[in-house]
């Protein structure tokens, strides 16, 4: 709970922000009472989530500004408190700094735990370059456990919750080992794809603790998966140039370290940073949470282009699609990414906006990927009546399957909201009711694929 002096502090900045508004109000018609409560909600669940009152105030208000203009010029005004508070940190109180601390420190002590938990298997005469199956299989295992255990302790999740999160865990452990896979097969390969699918939604779980069962809940959820992958994106380049210079300056001296930076920098920082890249997130959540947002604005526009010419070039050619595997791997990964990108749109986006320009390239986006999917589907059917049924090729039906139906409805609604027969709301509970859908196909996958197509 907050200090007296945090609230104190808390009321002189609402202070400070109504009267900016009721400054202004002769140029915006804006009911102040009803923006004030929404700050006052934006802070509480801030607060609740672990920041200090006036880092939790400012973040409010920059949230605000995509709601109400003068929210955004209060923002704009004040940003240089803002950055100050991502710099040094909350001065409210010593309460949120030693919160801030342990909340560092236990964080640290778990990324220094994947890092040693991926190398345990080297004592047992595991070795990456000859197993390369297992680190395959059990990579998401070594690293995400512990991840859900930082938001099991963060969150002060109940035990029934916590019960049922070790049951999956371990049985990830179990069907993920359990199976005498054939060296470098496709059922071990899918598995290795497959497992992280199921055990994100055991950190989504964790993540949104008691929220999970609300929409609100888990699209933030989809806002913290964002973030994390641009986070780890730009550590792991980081760490790139780290090792680099590294292996040069022992170079130099005539040491080489390639295959301790190979074996264990690369391998064991890859792993922490998961849980680091969870950590910055957290602890500066939606302050820097306008990055996501820009690169889907910036892409959208750009996947679109390149569905719409590819559509166009194979009506007019005619050539079909020759559905090899990598370019069945490379077709589905392109309709994830397109599906990522309308997830994080939706996630980012005021549902009580009226529809825009922008809306109207997502529906393009999202109907062309549609009819890509259509084209992939028939491709592998085509594929499947010829050579017979096969571990990838039903693998990529269903998620092809799974995708199709997605994104059908996501278009019914979203040209329902172009047309202002719908709400934006029921797009958002589409896409956040839809998730589990993606993990249980990818329990089904690891669980059952071994089993009916022999371990091959």
């Amino acid at each position: 709970m907050p200090v007296p002096g945090d609230a104190v502090s808390l009321e002189e900045q609402i202070d400070r922000w109504r009267s900016y508004v009721r400054r202004r109000q002769a140029i915006h018609s804006v009911d102040v009472a009803e923006l004030e409560d929404h700050l006052r909600e934006q802070v509480a669940v801030l607060v609740d989530a672990g920041l200090a009152t006036d880092e939790a105030f400012l973040v409010a208000v920059k949230r605000m500004g995509d709601l109400d203009a003068l929210s955004r010029e209060f923002a704009r005004e004040h940003s240089d408190r803002l950055w100050k508070q991502l710099v040094v940190g909350p001065s409210d109180s010593e309460e949120p700094r030693a919160r801030a601390r342990t909340d560092a420190i236990v964080a640290f002590c778990l990324a220094v735990a994947a890092a040693v938990v991926i190398k345990v298997p080297v004592a047992f005469g595991i070795q990456l370059d000859q197993d390369a199956g297992f680190y395959a299989r059990n990579l998401s295992i070594f690293v995400l456990p512990l991840l859900t255990g930082y938001f099991v302790w963060k969150r002060r999740l109940d035990t029934s919750t916590l019960r049922w999160l070790a049951v999956a865990i371990v049985a990830a452990g179990v069907f993920a080992n359990v199976y005498p896979f054939s060296p470098s097969g496709y059922t071990e390969a899918l598995t290795a794809l497959h497992l992280p699918i199921a055990l994100w939604l055991v950190v989504g779980i964790a993540y949104a603790s008691d929220r999970w069962g609300q929409v609100g809940g888990r699209m933030d959820f989809i806002r913290f998966s964002g973030e994390l992958f641009i986070y780890y994106v730009l550590i792991a380049l980081g760490g790139g140039v780290f090792t680099g210079f590294m292996g040069m300056i022992f170079q130099a001296i005539g040491i080489d370290l390639e295959p301790i930076l190979g074996s264990w920098v690369l391998l064991c920082g890859a792993a922490g940073a998961v849980v680091i890249a969870s950590w910055l997130v957290e602890a500066k959540q939606s302050v820097i949470e306008n990055m996501a947002p820009v690169l889907t604005r910036l892409f959208t526009p750009l996947f679109a282009v390149v569905l719409v010419t590819f559509l166009g070039t194979l009506l007019w050619t005619g050539p079909g699609v020759d559905i090899e595997r990598d370019v069945l791997i490379a077709f589905d990964l392109l309709l994830v990414v397109v599906l990522g990108l309308l997830l994080y749109s939706v996630s980012a986006r005021d549902p009580r906006s009226p529809p825009g320009a922008f809306d109207v390239v997502q529906v393009v986006l999202v109907v062309s990927a549609l009819l890509a999917d259509a084209v992939a589907l028939w491709a592998i059917a085509a594929r499947i009546t010829e050579f017979g049924f096969s571990p990838n090729r039903v693998a990529a039906l269903g998620v092809n399957l799974i995708l199709l139906v997605n994104l059908a409805w996501s278009a019914v609604l979203y040209v329902r909201f172009l047309r202002r027969r719908g709400s934006f709301s029921l797009l958002e509970r589409w896409q956040t009711d839809y998730l589990p859908v993606y993990a249980l196909w990818a329990a089904i996958v690891v669980i059952a694929f071994p089993l009916v197509f022999g371990y091959i």
